[in-house]
């Protein structure tokens, strides 16, 4: 008994919420196969081949994507409860405070793309201001430092990072759009694209004390198009169609995009050593997946059609990779208690603890 507490009290201590990099994955691939594979009319045949996906498959992917993030959020809640001092850590981490939007995110990604919710029922609405509500307060609190607290204004405290804020705001934004909520849809959306803005001007400036991101991190340059992607689908939802901001949006993602994967060099290093840090590179693989479905929709033509079959089929690739390799890792870990508790403590350590290393 007393060997179990203490393993269990062992997984606690290095969890962290990183992790929630796993259901955001998740969760949006469910979301991208949703859309995917609801029939249009008059669809092209690219879009076509996504039909015969069986449905059966999406409910099996959504159903490991709930299952998934079920287990992750009660792991952290426990960790809440018997480790709060480590809870506090991270919420005062300026990397670390970053992910505790992601549970949220991700359970709206999750609630979007379920199968058995309709958007107009009251469960809906309900679950809505559950996950919708932390993503505000946690606003208030972040966004508030920013511009009022010295050693907490983005120039001193922006990295990468700082944009899972503003995805969960967009999110947000989307899933009101979905049930009808335009004024909340526009108030969420208005929250999301001024903030960044401010950060995607911030971030490009380079600004003293914001360039010493650890190579092990450098994944997480990738939510550069993750917000643009996702700031165009919620637009989409919000205007319902996908118009000229939108397509402005997408383009500057898919900019962004093409400018990160022609720089390999830049991730080498982060490559070397597996961490749940690779993680970072699906979700925003599916967030540019979704905003090229959408405007394929839109725009009609062989290459729209042909972006987002290149996409969508890199993204599902990217996580089955993902998912492959973590099983992999986990299992030659745990035949390896010392290496295990090596790389635990590695990844723990540079995610939360090192305030000063992550930017």
């Amino acid at each position: 008994m007393e060997e179990m507490k203490s393993s269990i009290s062992k997984i606690l201590k290095e969890f962290h919420a990183g992790y929630f990099r796993i259901g955001l994955s998740l969760c949006s691939q469910a979301l991208l196969w949703k859309t995917l594979i609801n029939p249009i009319q008059d669809a092209h045949a690219l879009r076509r081949i996504f039909t015969y996906i069986p449905f059966t498959a999406f409910t099996l992917l959504w159903s490991l994507a709930f299952l998934t993030l079920l287990t992750l959020s009660l792991l952290y809640v426990l960790r809440c409860l018997f480790h709060f001092h480590m809870v506090k850590d991270e919420f005062l981490d300026h990397v670390g405070v970053n992910y505790l939007f992601a549970p949220w995110i991700s359970w709206l990604l999750l609630l979007q793309s379920s199968p058995f919710i309709s958007s107009k029922t009251n469960y809906y609405h309900a679950l809505w201001w559950i996950f919708s509500v932390p993503i505000f307060a946690l606003d208030v609190k972040i966004y508030g430092q920013w511009f009022t607290k010295g050693k907490r204004f983005l120039s001193t405290v922006a990295n990468p990072a700082s944009q899972l804020s503003v995805i969960g705001n967009l999110v947000g934004s989307q899933a009101a759009a979905n049930m009808g909520w335009k004024e909340s849809a526009i108030c969420m959306f208005s929250l999301g694209i001024a903030h960044y803005l401010v950060l995607f001007v911030t971030l490009y400036q380079r600004l003293s004390g914001n360039n010493s991101l650890p190579a092990m991190l450098r994944p997480v340059f990738f939510l550069f198009f993750a917000a643009p992607s996702m700031a165009s689908v919620a637009w989409n939802s919000i205007c319902g169609g996908f118009g000229s901001a939108c397509k402005m949006l997408f383009f500057l993602s898919l900019f962004l995009f093409l400018s990160l994967v022609s720089r390999p060099l830049l991730f080498k290093k982060s490559m070397k050593k597996f961490s749940v840090a690779w993680w970072a590179y699906s979700f925003p693989l599916t967030a540019l997946a979704l905003a090229s479905a959408e405007y394929a929709q839109q725009v009609k033509g062989v290459m729209p059609h042909a972006i987002m079959l290149v996409l969508s089929t890199l993204s599902a690739l990217v996580l089955l990779f993902l998912v492959l390799v973590s099983i992999f890792f986990n299992t030659a870990a745990k035949s390896s208690p010392s290496t295990t508790q090596h790389d635990h403590s590695s990844e723990s350590s540079n995610n939360v603890v090192t305030v000063n290393n992550h930017v």
